[in-house]
């Protein structure tokens, strides 16, 4: 940042009691996020507020709710799309689905769903299966304003030729636009999509396992965290999958050289798809 008499040492001193202020006074736990992204937040936010400072920011952050949800917005990345990574969605359709036709009911976490374009993804995925009728898909993350966007089901109606492409590299066949209605610039998601889903707000920072699952989906979130997050985040996807359960991961996300490593075995290689074996 341009700014006169700049101070790195001193700037990071007051990240982390900014971070500190926000864990203790909200309870939003960045401190293992990733420094080098989070400092471009925190940079963007305080060119949005006017503050000259971290601590300026910090101050109108701790003593004003609005800031603060300005904020979470910022820190919170939520980049995603309709069947992102096609061939993700088409791996897991030839080789999860079959094992997931053997068991009675399907528990599926998707952990930091952001606005849930990918959630009504894997319903859309499921229902073409024949599966969702006894599938549950808890969705959260611990943003509730992107969680509200995704409780909606709206979507911009431009990004759907993008999404209908990645529907028919996943493997889709049908035609994409029966599960939406198209108004007022907006494609409205069929409200059946939502039945069996569960949006919750869950942080994965600071909370724990809540049910065991079949599947747990956690993509493009990890990449945002430093190496002991990273670690707290994969002990606690594993302690919430059951025995044989299906771990999907993101891109630029691996299990290699992570403590549980070992308990899973590849898929799909490099659609970063596993079963936990052990």
């Amino acid at each position: 940042m341009n700014v006169p008499d700049y101070n790195p040492e001193l700037e990071e001193i007051e990240i982390q009691l900014l971070l500190e202020g926000v864990a203790q006074h909200y309870g939003y736990d960045f401190r293992n996020y990733a420094l080098a992204s989070l400092k471009r937040r925190i940079w963007n936010t305080m060119r949005a507020e006017q503050a000259k400072t971290v601590s300026a920011l910090q101050e109108k952050v701790l003593h004003q709710p609005a800031c603060m949800e300005r904020f979470l917005l910022a820190l919170t990345v939520n980049v995603t799309a309709m069947f992102r990574d096609p061939g993700f969605y088409l791996a897991f359709r030839t080789k999860v689905v079959p094992l997931l036709r053997t068991y009675p009911f399907i528990r599926i976490w998707h952990a930091g769903c952001s606005t849930g374009e990918e959630v009504y993804s894997m319903a859309i995925l499921l229902y073409e299966a024949g599966l969702y009728d006894r599938c549950r898909i808890y969705a959260t993350d611990m943003n509730t304003a992107v969680l509200s966007k995704a409780k909606e089901g709206i979507f911009p109606l431009v990004k759907m030729q993008e999404y209908t492409g990645n529907y028919l590299r996943a493997g889709g066949d049908q035609s994409f636009s029966n599960y939406y209605t198209a108004a007022y610039e907006h494609a409205i998601f069929r409200p059946w999509l939502r039945d069996r889903i569960t949006f919750s707000q869950h942080n994965l920072a600071t909370d724990g396992s809540f049910n065991e699952f079949n599947v747990v989906l956690c993509r493009n979130v990890m990449i945002y965290f430093n190496k002991t997050l990273q670690e707290h985040v994969h002990r606690l996807l594993y302690e919430s999958l059951s025995m044989f359960g299906v771990l999907g991961l993101g891109h630029a996300e691996s299990l290699k050289f992570t403590p549980h490593e070992q308990h899973y075995t590849e898929i799909v290689s490099g659609e970063r798809l596993y079963r936990r074996v052990s």
